[in-house]
């Protein structure tokens, strides 16, 4: 008498859940102040107490900022919507090319749409058994890859429990992140400048030192010592960004600075400040800046319209003559070919993250 076959293993299918941080559905004001109370609300971005998050962001920000950010948003708008979920999508359609059928590739934004529960949900439709979560921030920070993992594990939790997940690490030196980024500053670098000005989005300083308590910011040097901490340090993390590509690039260490922009409220931020270097660069005699943003991997209100807009007229008129902000990589080929590289990688198992900086 024979045994009872085994039932065949079920099929494993991987999906890649690409995440970014998301923009308003329209730049109108209702739809700017939606925007900014889900990404206020947040207590990994607003890191204080509930009822205190809720005063500040309510009574003190969305009844006059959401005017003055549409504003903003309108000079950037573009037919197709906002250029940060425009570019987003674009990359996930060219990334599914790449991958093939093998691999279910979908994207969502942090906050506002593409939401992370429509994703989780088309995911689990298309029998989707492991997921890679693949934020979209080179760089680790409690306000961006940490709250984008966090929400999208408590969504697949909730409504796809059976789905294994897997985080990918952040980038920050990946080679081919940074070859990728050099690729995309060749033509600005062999124009010629004066100076690079690698300008990453900012953090208020107790974010750092949350992340890393007795560490972030206790000594002048924290960020030049190799050290555990600088896993979860966003500095330490810019820093050596900027770094490998000065030395890809072949930029002489006199020639580029580091400085950080965006910063909101009254709370110290990491520094120095984007807008107090540029005219500070002006009034060293620097004529000719360039300008890269390598915390964004899409253009958005804060590259388009805070440093391409206002950064320029901040720094033509404290003296200098050109400006030129160097593009995201958005959807430069040497890019599309990174993450595919990394993405293939992490699902693997073989990508290498080497020793803290």
């Amino acid at each position: 008498m024979s045994s009872p076959k085994e039932p065949p293993p079920t099929a494993r299918v991987p999906g890649v859940l690409l995440i970014n941080l998301g923009s308003p559905d329209s730049p109108s004001v209702a739809d700017v102040r939606k925007y900014l109370g889900e990404f206020l609300m947040d207590p990994r971005v607003l890191d204080v107490p509930w009822p205190v998050r809720w005063c500040v962001v309510n009574l003190a920000i969305l009844p006059k900022r959401p005017t003055e950010s549409a504003e903003a948003y309108k000079k950037i708008w573009t037919k197709d919507g906002s250029p940060l979920v425009v570019t987003s999508r674009n990359v996930r359609r060219e990334l599914q090319h790449r991958v093939g059928d093998g691999l279910v590739v979908e994207l969502a934004m942090r906050y506002q749409n593409p939401g992370i529960e429509a994703a989780i949900m088309r995911l689990r439709a298309q029998g989707v058994t492991d997921l890679l979560v693949f934020p979209l921030f080179p760089h680790y920070a409690m306000s961006s890859f940490e709250t984008a993992v966090v929400r999208a594990r408590e969504t697949a939790m909730k409504l796809a429990p059976e789905m294994k997940l897997k985080i990918a690490e952040p980038y920050f030196n990946d080679p081919d992140y940074i070859a990728a980024l050099v690729a995309s500053a060749s033509d600005f670098l062999n124009a010629g400048c004066d100076h690079l000005l690698f300008s990453f989005h900012g953090l208020p300083e107790r974010h750092l030192r949350k992340a890393n308590p007795g560490h972030c910011l206790a000594t002048p040097d924290c960020c030049e010592t190799p050290n555990p901490a600088h896993r979860t340090c966003y500095r330490a993390q810019c820093f050596a960004t900027a770094r490998a590509f000065v030395a890809a690039a072949g930029v002489p260490a006199d020639k580029f600075s580091v400085s950080f922009q965006s910063r909101l409220g009254r709370d110290p931020w990491l520094k120095p400040y984007t807008d107090f270097e540029l005219p500070r660069l002006a009034g060293k005699g620097v004529k000719k800046l360039l300008v890269i943003c390598p915390a964004f991997v899409s253009d958005c209100l804060e590259t388009l319209e805070e440093i391409a807009l206002r950064g320029r007229e901040i720094f033509l008129e404290a003296g200098g003559r050109d400006f030129a902000l160097i593009p995201c990589l958005n959807e430069h080929p040497r890019w599309l070919a990174a993450l595919e590289k990394i993405v293939r990688a992490d699902l693997s198992g073989s990508r290498l993250v080497g020793p803290a900086p």
